[in-house]
């Protein structure tokens, strides 16, 4: 455990909570929370040791999401879980194409998708807010298994910002939930990737467990909330929240490619 003050760890844990917050509403949180962490672990600690601590703090609060959300939202957990497996296996292959590409030459192509993106549900006002008509079809969940999960999984090994956002996009379209379903299934999916995440992390000792713990208890109480923010506000506010978001992680993007 390196040497970190208690105001450190009190601003670690209260970005944790925050984080909690925006990854239950809409997805993106880690974005935040990794931040955070690279910022306030002392210089020199092992890039490795911020993303095992930040899988074990996500985990948490992702898990506690998507209970709040399923027992009281209309989800699928079995298609989740499908989803959610090939996305475990998507994220692998990506992590194992990473050691031998640059992330360098995707991020321009991922804020024009992001752009895309936010163009899309802007000028489709009511994407996203009508619930669905009946269960999805086996196209309709193969095509997400695919996509959502191979894909986006695959994404997530290999760049990873705003992979729950992209999940809940992808899951709204290609099963035509609203907003606020789409969190909540994007969630379950998240717990699945997690989870292969910070197995591989605490089997090389990635992980610094002295702080995960209190930073784990916050993001909990963010996630929670969160989710029951998104059930009470519904749909129309979590496509601000998304809008919100998808221009954080294009600037963000933006500064790491040109300035930083």
């Amino acid at each position: 455990m390196p040497d970190i003050s208690l105001t450190t760890v009190v601003l670690l844990c209260l970005a944790a909570l925050a984080a909690g917050w925006i990854d239950a509403v809409v997805g993106g949180g880690g974005l935040l929370l990794l931040s955070a962490l690279l910022l306030g672990l002392p210089s020199g600690t092992p890039a490795a040791h911020a993303l095992g601590t930040n899988k074990a703090v996500a985990i948490v609060g992702t898990t506690g999401a998507a209970v709040t959300y399923a027992r009281k939202a209309p989800v699928d957990v079995r298609t989740a879980v499908r989803i959610g497996l090939a996305a475990l296996a998507g994220s692998s292959g990506g992590a194992f194409f990473a050691a031998g590409m640059s992330t360098e030459v995707l991020k321009p192509v991922i804020m024009v998708v992001l752009l895309a993106v936010a163009a899309f549900v802007i000028f489709r006002p009511a994407f996203g807010s009508a619930p669905a008509t009946g269960p999805a079809t086996r196209r309709q969940i193969l095509a997400a298994i695919g996509l959502a999960g191979l894909g986006i999984g695959f994404y997530d090994g290999l760049v990873g910002p705003g992979t729950g956002t992209f999940l809940v996009l992808a899951l709204t379209a290609l099963l035509h939930l609203d907003l606020v379903t789409a969190s909540a299934t994007a969630k379950i999916v998240n717990c699945c990737t997690n989870a292969g995440a910070l197995a591989t992390f605490a089997w090389q000792g990635a992980v610094l467990w002295q702080l995960a713990v209190p930073m784990a208890v916050f993001n909990l109480a963010g996630g929670m909330f969160g989710a029951h923010t998104a059930l009470k506000r519904g749909s129309g506010f979590v496509r601000v929240v998304l809008l919100t978001v998808v221009f954080a992680l294009v600037a963000n993007l933006a500064w790491e490619q040109w300035v930083a």
